[in-house]
């Protein structure tokens, strides 16, 4: 299944992609995405309701905005430097272990909602990442069974402000967590639909060049090991979000400058099998003059 949340910021229902891409509101079933949807068995309770109920489900417009597929995960965890070529256009040793921090949940929107670029900001980034849904309560797993605890996959662009990251003591979540430097989705595919999650091509352009172009089979840590790595350090609950990381082509390392978004921008981003997002860029300034809300 492909799930999708669409509606205004705020205000988004539940929905899914069906096979033939047409799109449905199955607000009828009665539960939002969340951490008590997935804890339940929410998936397969999903499905055979839909083979029931799947008819009545009224159609979702293609104007719809979509949102984040996941309501408010209770954290999203990203892992740095889990590709060899980004760590060394970073100027980074290859980690031993994996880098590990926090994006703030205020941080998620929707695949296609505008980005705001953070007031005082002069470096704001790229990342495209495959991003992890956690199905079930772990703690202490080993990597074997890690994919017992899969719910899902999603699209991710982890957008990064390097001088709040990287020049301002150091501490990566201040420059990761800016409002709507999360956005997610189109759709939560479940692991059903990711043949080989270890051979999906991730790509991402600005303003039509493209800049990344890698493929998850380069990753230094594979998903099963950073499930089982990340539940020895703190329970993942369902709904958790874990972003595996971005390969080369940020702006941070382009030569023979860096090149950073401004206002007007646009980024387009995608994963085999995980669909694609587009997201314009808009100064701090613009968004306050809108009344933009980012989530």
């Amino acid at each position: 299944m492909k799930l999708i949340r669409f509606g205004n910021s705020g205000e988004e229902k539940p929905g899914v992609e069906l096979q033939n891409g047409k799109r449905v509101d199955i607000s009828g079933f009665g539960e939002d995405f969340n951490e008590h949807f997935f804890e339940t068995d929410g998936l397969n309770r999903l499905k055979k309701w839909l083979q029931e109920n799947q008819a009545g489900c009224p159609e979702i417009s293609a104007k719809d905005r979509l949102g984040c597929p996941i309501a408010r995960p209770s954290k999203i965890i990203c892992i740095g430097l889990n590709y060899s070529d980004h760590a060394t256009e970073s100027k980074m040793d290859l980690p031993t272990e994996p880098v590990v921090f926090f994006k703030s949940t205020t941080a998620i929107c929707g695949p296609n909602d505008k980005i705001i670029i953070p007031k005082k900001s002069v470096k704001t980034d790229w990342e495209v990442e495959l991003a992890v849904v956690i199905g079930r309560r772990a703690s202490y797993i080993e990597e074997r069974n890690s994919n017992d605890y899969i719910a899902g996959y999603l699209l991710h662009n982890d957008y990064s402000e390097r001088e709040f990251q990287l020049e301002r003591s150091g501490q990566w979540v201040k420059g990761k967590s800016c409002d709507t430097f999360a956005p997610l989705g189109p759709f939560m595919a479940t692991a059903d639909e990711v043949r080989d999650v270890n051979n999906l091509r991730l790509w991402l352009t600005v303003n039509g060049r493209l800049m990344q172009d890698g493929n998850t089979k380069n990753m230094v840590f594979k998903v099963p090991f950073l499930i089982s790595y990340l539940s020895n350090f703190m329970t993942l609950l369902p709904g958790d979000i874990i972003s595996t990381g971005t390969p080369k082509g940020v702006g941070m390392g382009q030569k023979p400058s860096p090149l950073y978004l401004n206002p007007g921008d646009i980024v387009e981003l995608g994963i085999d099998n995980l669909g694609r997002a587009r997201q314009e860029l808009i100064s701090h300034e613009d968004a306050m003059k809108r009344k933009f809300r980012p989530h």
